[in-house]
Parts: structure tokens; sequence; C-alpha cells
């Protein structure tokens, strides 16, 4: 809204910027309700469910410099050192977040419970697949924004294409300048949509992959140590 609210006090209303970005004096409909700050709007919301997987990201990272588990060579756990261990990180993580507290927490309670190194590996196995399948299920409303948004830009060619359609006169001459006017409207619905849709779907891989790096990188920390 803020960004909206910006770009009209700031471009010109008949400029060419302001036609494209905001479709300032859309013929379609009232400003500000435009296809193209619907799309802004939708286009933010994406952006910060993006900023939230990315801070899960960083603070799932954060725990692997945090020295939970013995990181040395030569150490090798007891029996006797993993209570301590276990109690440490027990609130360390929750459902949602928590990824290498919630493993180890899980590791030293299946081991205490079965004294099976093949069982505990097998288990943390499973979870790590759980965790995946988890954060992958993380990103469906991003994923359905990144369509979204060209879909709105593709209605509003449509739109477009149909008042152009609409305007032509069944007797007399075509007024070429408002036609184009109202052509030009709908390709720029399109042409914001694809824009924003582009820059989503770009941050939407980059994050991911830092999400699916975190779970990775735990996995690979609890097996090692």
């Amino acid at each position: 809204l803020l960004t909206v609210l910006l770009l009209t006090v700031f471009l010109e209303p008949s400029g060419r910027m302001a036609q494209l970005l905001l479709d300032r004096n859309s013929p379609h409909f009232p400003y500000p309700f435009t296809i193209q700050n619907f799309e802004h709007l939708i286009f933010f919301l994406g952006l910060g469910e993006l900023y939230i997987r990315w801070r899960v990201a960083e603070r799932e990272l954060s725990f692997l410099n945090m020295n939970l588990l013995p990181e040395e060579e030569s150490a090798v756990l007891q029996s006797s050192d993993l209570s301590p261990i276990r109690k440490r990180v027990a609130k360390m993580y929750s459902n949602e977040h928590g990824i290498l507290p919630s493993l180890i927490d899980l590791s030293v309670l299946q081991f205490q419970s079965g004294r099976s190194v093949d069982q505990t590996v097998a288990v943390m196995t499973s979870s790590l697949e759980l965790i995946q399948h988890r954060v992958d299920l993380r990103y469906s409303i991003i994923r359905y924004i990144a369509w979204f948004v060209p879909t709105l830009g593709f209605i509003g060619t449509v739109i477009g294409l149909g008042a152009s359609l609409a305007a032509v006169p069944a007797e007399g001459e075509i007024n070429l300048a408002e036609l184009a006017h109202t052509l030009a409207v709908g390709f720029d619905c399109t042409m914001v949509a694809l824009t924003e849709s582009a820059v989503l779907v770009l941050f939407l891989h980059l994050i991911q992959e830092k999400e699916e790096l975190s779970v990775n990188h735990s996995g690979t920390y609890t097996l090692r140590n």
C-alpha cells in the first residue's frame, strides 16, 4: 500500500510510467482499484512470505554454529554423555522450528530406549524425510502467489482486448487513439505481472534452496557428530 501511495504521489498521472505501473487513468476501473495495484499487493504479500522463510532458514543454519555436539575428530560419545546433551537441546525447538535440536533429541531418545545405533540412524533418516516434506509444503502458498500474479496480468489483457473489440463501432470511423490506449492498458497488466512473477520465482528458488540446505546440513551434522 505504501509503494502504491508513493508511486501515486511521485509519478505524473498522465505519464507513461503511471499508466504502466498503476493504470493511473484507467478506462476500465476507478483508481486506485486497478489490476496493476492489485498485482502489487499480491506481489508484496509473496515477498513477505519469502522474508519469513528466509528468516527461518537463517535461524536453522545458526544452530550449526552452537556446538550442540562434540565436534572433535577424536571425540566418541558414551551413554553417560547423552543425558546432558538432550537436556540442553530439549527446549530449543518446537513443532515448526529447530531442525537440528529436534534431530539430536530424537536420536538420543531413540538410542537410550533401544541401545541400537542402526535403529537410531534409521529413525533419524525417516525424520529427515518428514522434515524435508514439511519444508516443501511451506512453500505451497508462495508457489500459488507466483502463479496468481501473471494470471492477474492475463486477466487484465483479456479485459483490455474485450474492451477494444467492444469499442469498435458498427458504423462510422474507428477512434484509433482510444483503441490503442485500451490495448496498451491490457498489455501493461501482463508486463508488470510477468516482471513481478519472475522476481518472486527467483527469490523462491534461492530461499527454498537455503532452507533445504539447512535440513541437509542438520542431518549431516547429527550423523557425523
